[in-house]
C-alpha cells in the first residue's frame, strides 16, 4: 500500500510568531494580500495585532470580512470578488476555520476559474493549478485549518456542508501563534479544543491510518488532555495555549492525510442545518461514537486511556478501551461542553433528516466500524 503525507512548505511556531509574516511573504515572492478574517476578530483587536506586522513592513493589503462562522458559498464568491477588485496576489488568513476555509475557497477558484460556481468544488475536486498562495495564521486551538487540505462550505441552497479535499488548497505558510488565542472566551476555548481532540482520535482509528498517522494523533491526545483544562480554566496561561496551538496542528497533520470517521460525518449536518458550533457537536458526539466503534478499536483505544492520564496496568484490552471512552467524556464534561442534542434546540423529529445528511457525508467512510443509517438516527437518539 502507498501512503500520502502533504505538509505545508514552512511553518512557523511559537508566541509572537507573527513577526515573522514579513519573512514568509518575501518567502513566497508576492506584493499585496488580501487579508480573510471575520468581524469579530476585527471588532476585538485580534486581526490588528497581524495587521501591524503588516503595516510596520509596509506589505500592502485590503482587508475582507464578510466570513460567518459556517462559511457559506456566497462569503466565497464575495472573496472572490474582493480579491480580484484588490488586485491581490496572495491572501493572509487569519482566523479560525471559517476564515482559512472561505480564504481556501477564494484561493482554489482564483487559480481554477473553472470551479466558479463553488458546489463543484466539493468531495476531491479535479483541479489542476495550486491555489493563490495563502499565509495562514490560525486564532483557534481546534480546526488545524492552516495546515489540511480540507475546507468545509455550506452549499446554502442544499442546506448541507460541503466538505472539500484537495492539495492544492494547504497554505503555503502556516504561523502559529499562541499570543493571537489568548482572548478566546472558555467556551470557544473548549469546543475548539474538544474539535482537536475528535480530529486526533478520529485520525488514530481511521480506516486510513498508518503508522506514520498514529505517531502524530496519539500525541496530540496526550497533548491536548494536559493542556485544555488548563487552557479553558487560564486563558492567559502561556504554556497551555502554545501547547494547544501546537497539539491542534499536530493533528491537522495527521487527519488531513488520513481523514476522519463518523464523528464529523454526523457533526456536519449539526452545523449546516441547525448553526451548532462544530466543535461543540463533535465533543457531544465522539464519547458515544467511541463506543459505538469499541470493538473494532480494541487494539488502539488502550493507547488513548494511556495518553488521557489513565493506568491501564492489569487492565484487559476492553476495559482500558472503556476507560479511554470514560476519559473524553470527563474532558468533555470537565470543559463544560453539553451532553445532550436537546440542549441545544435539537428534536426527535429533526433526527431523519440528519441522518440522511450524515450517511452521505464525505467523513463516515471513514469510520472503522461499518454504518447504516439505522445506526445513525441510533446514535442521535443516544444523545437526543
Amino acid at each position: 500500500m502507498i501512503n500520502r503525507f502533504i505538509l505545508n512548505e514552512v511553518s512557523y511556531f511559537g508566541p509572537g510568531a507573527r513577526k515573522m509574516l514579513p519573512e514568509a511573504v518575501k518567502q513566497i515572492g508576492k506584493q499585496k494580500a488580501l487579508v480573510v478574517t471575520d468581524p469579530g476578530l476585527i471588532k476585538f483587536g485580534v486581526a490588528k495585532m497581524v495587521t501591524d506586522v503588516l503595516d510596520e513592513a509596509g506589505i500592502r493589503y485590503e482587508i475582507f470580512s464578510d466570513v460567518k462562522p459556517n462559511p457559506t458559498v456566497s462569503n466565497v464568491r464575495n472573496g472572490i470578488e474582493a480579491f480580484k477588485a484588490a488586485e491581490a496576489d496572495f491572501i493572509v488568513a487569519i482566523g479560525g476555520g471559517s476564515s482559512i476555509d472561505t480564504a481556501k475557497g477564494i484561493s482554489i477558484v482564483i487559480n481554477n476559474p473553472e470551479f466558479a460556481d463553488i458546489v463543484s468544488l466539493e468531495g476531491c475536486a479535479p483541479t489542476t493549478h495550486k491555489g493563490v498562495p495563502i499565509i495562514a495564521l490560525p486564532t483557534t486551538a481546534g480546526t488545524a485549518a492552516e495546515t489540511t487540505i480540507n475546507y468545509v462550505i455550506i452549499d446554502e441552497e442544499k442546506q448541507k456542508k460541503m466538505v472539500c479535499v484537495d492539495p492544492n488548497d494547504i497554505p503555503a505558510v502556516a504561523i502559529i501563534d499562541a499570543e493571537l488565542m489568548y482572548s478566546l472566551p472558555k467556551s470557544l476555548t473548549a469546543a475548539t479544543g474538544m474539535d482537536a481532540l475528535t480530529h486526533a482520535i478520529e485520525g488514530y482509528i481511521t480506516k486510513g491510518a498508518w503508522e506514520m498517522s498514529d505517531m502524530f494523533e496519539i500525541e496530540a491526545v496526550r497533548m491536548i488532555s494536559k493542556y485544555l483544562p488548563v487552557a479553558v480554566e487560564e486563558p492567559s496561561n502561556a504554556d497551555a495555549r502554545n501547547g494547544m496551538a501546537v497539539a491542534q496542528y499536530i493533528a491537522g497533520m495527521a487527519f488531513s492525510n488520513v481523514g476522519l470517521g463518523l464523528v464529523h460525518g454526523m457533526a456536519h449536518p449539526l452545523g449546516s442545518l441547525f448553526d451548532i458550533p462544530h466543535g461543540v457537536a463533535n465533543a457531544l458526539l465522539l464519547p458515544t461514537i467511541m463506543r459505538f466503534n469499541m470493538e473494532k478499536c480494541l487494539d488502539k483505544y488502550p493507547a488513548i486511556a494511556r495518553a488521557m492520564g489513565v493506568n491501564t496496568t492489569g487492565m484487559t484490552a476492553e476495559e482500558a478501551s472503556v476507560a479511554a471512552c470514560d476519559a473524553v467524556q470527563a474532558l468533555a464534561v470537565k470543559v463544560g461542553i453539553p451532553q445532550h442534542l436537546s440542549e441545544l434546540g435539537i428534536t426527535e423529529n429533526d433526527i431523519p433528516r440528519l441522518a440522511e445528511q450524515a450517511l452521505s457525508d464525505v467523513c463516515t467512510p471513514g469510520n472503522p466500524r461499518e454504518v447504516t443509517l439505522n445506526d445513525i438516527e441510533d446514535l442521535y437518539k443516544k444523545v437526543l
